[in-house]
């Protein structure tokens, strides 16, 4: 009986918004709501941008109304996310949102008279609010600007969990009941009203500041997110422009741009010329000049021109769709320490609730005193933050990531910010990357009689074969015989049955008047080339191989299969201006530089040495730079280090995706862009020593938010079971740590590259 066939399984993915998420608790709590469902494959929540990210089976979970409804029962308010490109709302934006700057005012109003005593005793003022108005004063306090914490706590509770505001519900309850229950016993001093206000009091201001730091950190993408234009002037085929929403423009629609505004969509200009100011995509600081027959990228700001425009990419497909999506995939997937950090949340409630409840109990035991009991569990309470341990990666991340957007830098995998600490070796492509990628062909050398054994052709002939094969090829080698042709007005010979021999060259069949039908091969000088007369040729271009110039060999196959190699054709392409500089300084930071090129080993050997390469590999085949990576990484991982590749062609997104971290080259094709862990939204090679830059700087802060998270509760609680923080200080503190966490993450938007400061 044969297997039953299987076709692959279809995917889909979903964004919801949550309002009412306080801690890294309800972060876990969100995720098991949702990954319980039938059809959930993963889930991810963010705690800083409060989102989940969603995928799941469609043929088995049919409606995403079941995801906010698992989401609302766990507590929460939930709803679709916009799609990408459309600016929201931030949340607890308004002035009286649950949390907004209304209530922390009104809370500070209400508390201050409580406080004042406090404040004037060390001057010598003793006086004392009478009791009943200090009741009358916390109550609101208590019960109505800090419901939220009774509403979101009890949730919690409800699911059989805890959360922040658990413990400051418990926390103020506790220290606002046993006042309640000493004045009734008679007590006129030694009351704790002003305690359990001021701790809600402090932790709504903490909640506020903390959502307008988050907020902050959302900077980049939203930044992105305004730079689409509403509207686009298409016009039509009657030759009128009219104004059209950006969501009805398709491809191919000719748009007019005046001076001034933004560019709508991805596409080439089709008349016209300005410069284009492409900063806020690319990090690019300088104007570009743009013309006839150049890409420009939708959401860059048009100069002085007016210009006329072919749509290409519209919507999700365009640029600025696809960086907004790898920048709020990046925020919202997690770091490998950020699962570790989930997994301590789980517990931490529970586990702060059993020492509030140990606290109370040895220290009445100790003290005999009820009363100072209490109010040490109180501050065992309200001193734990599992808010901090919950924004100190995602805080990071983003602001990391978002600071690096703005350079023209796009980190899509945050698992590369834990590893570009451990970079012990960068792996290079050559053409394209080390060098321009836009070679020109600079000479010709038509071998003589006794390589050819028949009549010379003369260059004409020669474009005219090689012409034939290239036509319409994308190729950077293509382009310049092509272009080469243009100007020298060189025909086209007709070719057919043309096909790519990959990491060799190109073949077609061509009927010529002097040989009849025979095959012609344009191929890459190499020593395996079994057909060449391989020493003469050397010796015939070795001024141009000296040069690091690459050289292809013009080849045909006549009918009786003899194999004549009829002249070489040379290309220049310009080494980068920074390659020196970007590779010395790798070095400089003990990382070793490697060349993968798919050219002869003079002419890469020779580029290596001007760069000053530490090893160059030469004529590797697309196929096996994936190996060379693997080979790479075998050697690097024996001195726990790791390898980066950086690359901009097809042929090397599978070294991208090979290598621990890969960096593609945002002037180079999609595919590699996909592959890689990093893009460079520019050819500027010292976007190489940035973004490493950047990586390390993320991974410190993270680093330094968790050290201060753990370190603050590990030091805290054991001070508030101690004695040693009143409540109103254990609050204080507490809602500061969440906020301090999101500043130290902020200070990365003080962070300059190298490569925009150089220029």
């Amino acid at each position: 009986m044969s297997p039953e066939k299987t076709t692959p399984e279809t995917l889909e993915f979903c964004s919801i918004d949550i309002k009412g998420m306080t801690c890294a608790s309800c972060v876990s709590r969100v995720e098991r709501a949702i990954n319980k469902l039938s059809g959930v494959q993963a889930s991810t929540v963010n705690l800083a941008t409060e989102q989940v990210k969603i995928r799941y089976q469609p043929k088995i979970l049919t409606n995403t109304r079941i995801l906010i409804d698992a989401i609302v029962n766990a507590g929460y308010e939930a709803s679709i996310s916009l799609p990408n490109g459309h600016s929201k709302k931030p949340l607890n934006e308004g002035l009286w949102d649950n949390g907004g700057l209304a209530w922390v005012i009104l809370s500070f109003l209400l508390t201050l008279p409580l406080i004042v005593p406090m404040a004037l005793m060390p001057l010598g003022i003793h006086f004392e609010l009478p009791i009943r108005l200090q009741l009358i004063l916390a109550t609101p306090v208590q019960f109505i600007l800090g419901m939220r914490f009774y509403v979101s706590g009890f949730k919690a509770l409800a699911q059989g969990e805890g959360n922040m505001d658990l413990l400051v519900s418990l926390g103020t309850t506790a220290a606002f009941g046993l006042s309640v229950y000493l004045l009734f016993k008679g007590h006129e001093v030694g009351l704790y009203f002003e305690s359990s206000s001021v701790v809600i009091s402090m932790v709504l201001l903490g909640k506020w500041l903390e959502t307008r730091a988050k907020r902050k950190t959302t900077g980049a993408i939203r930044a992105l997110q305004q730079l689409w234009p509403e509207r686009a002037h298409v016009i039509g085929v009657d030759k009128i422009s009219r104004d059209i929403s950006i969501e009805h423009v398709l491809p191919n629609d000719l748009i007019q741009v005046f001076p001034g505004e933004r560019i709508p969509v991805d596409g080439v200009i089709e008349s016209g010329r300005s410069s284009i100011d492409e900063s806020l995509i690319t990090g690019e600081s300088q104007a570009v000049a743009k013309q006839n027959g150049d890409q420009v990228i939708g959401g860059s700001m048009n100069g002085e021109g007016l210009l006329l425009i072919k749509a290409q990419a519209v919507g999700i497909e365009s640029t600025l769709a696809k960086i907004i999506q790898w920048v709020e995939d990046a925020q919202m997937h997690k770091a490998p320490i950020q699962k570790a950090v989930d997994q301590i949340s789980t517990i931490f409630v529970p586990s702060v609730l059993l020492i509030a409840v140990f606290t109370a109990l040895v220290n009445f035991y100790q003290l005999d005193s009820m009363q100072e009991a209490i109010v040490r569990a109180v501050s065992v309470l309200v001193i734990a933050c599992p808010c901090a341990l919950g924004l100190a990666t995602p805080a990071a991340i983003m602001a990391g990531t978002g600071a690096a957007a703005r350079s023209g830098i796009l980190i899509k995998d945050p698992q590369v910010l834990e590893m570009a600490h451990k970079i012990g070796l960068v792996a290079f492509d050559k053409t394209g990357t080390l060098t321009k990628g836009k070679p020109t062909l600079m000479k010709i050398i038509e071998f003589s009689t006794d390589i050819t054994h028949c009549i010379p052709l003369g260059d004409s002939q020669i474009i005219s074969l090689a012409l034939a094969l290239q036509m319409g090829s994308e190729h950077p080698l293509a382009k310049a015989v092509i272009e080469y042709a243009k100007i020298h007005n060189d025909q086209a010979a007709m070719a057919q049955n043309i096909k790519s021999i990959p990491g060799i060259g190109i073949e077609g069949l061509i009927n010529t008047p002097d040989w009849g039908l025979i095959k012609v091969r344009l191929q890459s000088l190499s020593e395996t080339s079994n057909d060449l007369n391989y020493e003469k040729i050397i010796t015939l271009c070795s001024s141009s191989l000296s040069l690091g110039r690459t050289v292809s060999v013009l080849v045909i196959e006549r009918e009786d299969q003899r194999v004549t190699p009829i002249a070489a054709l040379v290309f220049g392409d310009e080494i980068k201006a920074e390659a020196l500089e970007v590779v010395s300084q790798l070095q400089n930071m003990k990382i070793e530089t490697v060349m993968l090129s798919g050219d002869n080993s003079y002419s890469a050997q020779t580029v290596g040495n001007i760069i000053g390469i530490d090893r160059v590999y030469s004529q590797v085949l697309p196929q096996d730079k994936g190996k060379w990576i693997d080979r790479l990484r075998l050697d690097t991982s024996k001195r726990g280090l790791l390898v980066a590749m950086v690359g901009d062609g097809i042929n090397d997104a599978p070294s991208l995706a090979k290598a621990d971290i890969g960096m593609a080259m945002g002037t180079g094709t999609d595919v590699a862009m996909q592959a890689s862990g990093i893009t460079l939204m520019r050819g500027d090679l010292r976007l190489v020593l940035d973004a490493i830059e950047i990586s390390k700087k993320t991974w410190h802060k993270i680093q330094q938010n968790l050290f201060w998270a753990f370190a603050f509760n590990t030091i805290g609680i054991p001070m508030a079971a101690l004695g040693y923080l009143s409540p109103m200080v254990a609050g204080s503190a507490m809602a500061l740590s969440s906020f301090l966490v999101v500043s130290n993450s902020l200070t990365l938007n003080w962070w300059h590259p190298k490569a925009s400061n150089s220029r």
